[in-house]
């Protein structure tokens, strides 16, 4: 094999190269094997990423049996749970730029022939695809599994409906202290990504179903012996991966992006998918827009309803057949595919079986006959919106009513929790866009006071920023162009009608036109919020919401 490592350590002039692994505790014999890199977003501080270090070990060990040599390098990974709701957020997704230019960095600058890439958690994961998409070598994914739910009183407990809207249940008088503090040491019971269909186990799922992760990867609860011998045949797998010369772009094209954003539709995903799922094809050099995502959630039904839109949680998806039971539903959709097994897609799907109905449906009983995001376009949104629609009622899916402008989402939330949003509003969250938040932080906080406190069917939200996969109720983010960069929502004033039509796609606002232009003309953005460091570089140079938020050198 004329490996991709020989670059850094074969002959004469590389003396000094092997000397430095030699002192790595490298043999001479392990010079010619396959060099594997284990991106690993270890990190004490979350929960999704807390039992790596075993994960690691098992991978370490599957690459050595396979005749490679692992080596262990460390990613960054932030909590959005921790970091939701202050500034700690603008810095959540700049940094999956962060995390592709690390992998980048490591693999490119030691010329590693393969890559194991250790993640769970939001950003962490489409960064790492982003970087398998960028630098095109032998891949493969490792998502550490989601949490089991927690338990209290004898009934199951989950992050977002438990923790966040508490918050507003609280305020409404719902819960007293005690409650508070027993829903908050127990809702979350240990290691893993947050337990319903959020951004992580969306984007886990979706790394499956493109085939950049073992069966039943996406799946396998964390800390149990399934999810560690999943990494350690995922070790094995990326020697055979390197000895074969399977590069990730040969998995991740057209084909495996479209079956990804349908099993995306057919679980009722989180929104984020619809940046984080162009911004992966970008790298790997595929062309694809929101209006695939609406063509595909058009002709997709709807299989499974997770928490936040049902009670039904992550290892009840599990125990249900996981993935390969999503493409046995889909057969007749999904198009045949490599994927990291050396299954193909077709082939996984035959295999996959549905264990539980109720958790998966058939194509006779879908709970929509369409797909669990939507696409919104209209004079509010000429680039688009995008909405949780598989998470919103019947009743709200059309909506009308009038305006209430915020600048940012802590003066929101100050004014949702002062009970000041009165029943058949718009809340409208601004000035938080890719580029003007900047970073885009998700709008947890808000969406779920507005659900605990009972305005979920009441009161609509709409956002230049974005949602965590764990808002319900009519909230619609995305919202482009965003106010920073001019678009509609900037000129939107207190009192103004906006009216969504969620099943004809449309998002306008019902301001004459004359009016809008006098608006604009006099329209000046606010004051940037961050000025120095990475971020004031990323809200230079981040792309559009509609086009992922994608970073360009321009």
């Amino acid at each position: 094999m004329n490996f991709r490592h020989y670059e850094a350590t074969g002959g004469l002039a590389r003396a000094g190269s092997r000397a430095l692994l030699h002192a790595c505790g490298l043999t001479r014999e392990q010079l010619d094997q396959p060099f594997i890199g284990i991106a690993n977003a270890y990190t004490d501080i979350v929960p999704g990423h807390t039992g790596m270090q075993r994960l690691a070990r098992a991978v370490e060990l599957g690459v050595a049996a396979a005749g490679g040599v692992p080596f262990n390098f460390g990613v960054m990974a932030i909590c959005d749970g921790i970091a939701m709701g202050h500034s700690g957020m603008f810095y959540s997704l700049p940094s999956r730029e962060l995390i592709a230019d690390t992998v980048e960095s490591m693999a490119q600058a030691h010329k590693l022939d393969g890559l194991v890439l250790l993640t769970d958690c939001d950003k962490i994961t489409p960064g790492m695809l982003m970087a398998a998409g960028r630098l095109d070598i032998p891949a493969i994914v490792v998502t550490a599994g989601p949490m089991l739910s927690g338990r209290y009183m004898g009934r199951r407990l989950a992050l977002v409906k438990d923790t966040f809207e508490a918050v507003g249940r609280y305020r409404a008088g719902l819960l007293d202290d005690e409650e508070l503090e027993a829903l908050e040491l127990n809702a979350c019971p240990g290691e893993g990504s947050c337990q319903g269909m959020y951004t992580a186990n969306t984007m886990a799922c979706l790394t499956e179903a493109m085939g950049m992760s073992l069966p039943y990867c996406a799946t396998a609860i964390a800390g149990m012996a399934e999810k560690r011998r999943i990494a350690y045949e995922s070790g094995r797998r990326i020697v055979r991966l390197v000895m074969e010369n399977v590069t990730a772009r040969q998995i991740i094209n057209e084909t495996s992006i479209r079956n990804a954003i349908r099993v995306d539709m057919a679980l009722g995903g989180s929104t984020n998918t619809a940046l984080h799922i162009p911004a992966i094809a970008h790298e790997a050099g595929v062309p694809i827009s929101l209006d695939v995502f609406d063509k595909l959630s058009r002709e997709t039904p709807q299989l499974c309803k997770l928490e936040p839109a049902s009670e039904q949680m992550m290892e009840d998806l599990h125990w249900a057949g996981g993935i390969p039971a999503i493409l046995s539903r889909l057969r007749d959709q999904i198009e045949d595919n490599l994927t990291v097994s050396g299954l193909t897609t077709a082939e996984i799907a035959t295999k996959g079986q549905v264990v539980d109905e109720d958790v998966i449906r058939p194509l006779d009983n879908p709970y929509s006959p369409e797909g669990g995001i939507a696409v919104l376009r209209g004079s509010l949104a000429p680039d688009g919106a995008v909405v949780k629609i598989g998470a919103v009622s019947e009743k709200m899916r059309r909506f009308r009513g009038p305006a209430r402008c915020f600048n940012s989402e802590e003066e929101a939330m100050e004014a949702i929790l002062a009970n000041k949003i009165p029943d058949g509003c718009w809340v409208v969250v601004r000035y938080e866009g890719p580029s003007g938040g900047p970073g885009m932080r998700e709008m947890l906080s808000p969406t779920s006071a507005i659900a605990g406190m009972g305005k979920a069917e009441s009161v609509g939200l709409l956002t230049d920023g974005r949602f965590s996969g764990g808002t319900r109720g009519p909230c619609i983010g995305h919202v482009s162009p965003e106010a920073a960069r001019g678009g509609p929502i900037g000129l939107i004033q207190d009192g103004d009608e906006i009216e969504v039509d969620m099943d004809e796609r449309r998002l306008d606002l019902l301001v004459p036109a004359e009016e809008l232009a006098r608006r604009r003309a006099a329209w000046k953005p606010i004051e940037p919020k961050v000025k120095t460091g990475w971020l004031a570089r990323y809200a230079r140079f981040v792309q559009s919401a509609a086009s992922g938020a994608i970073m360009t050198a321009e």
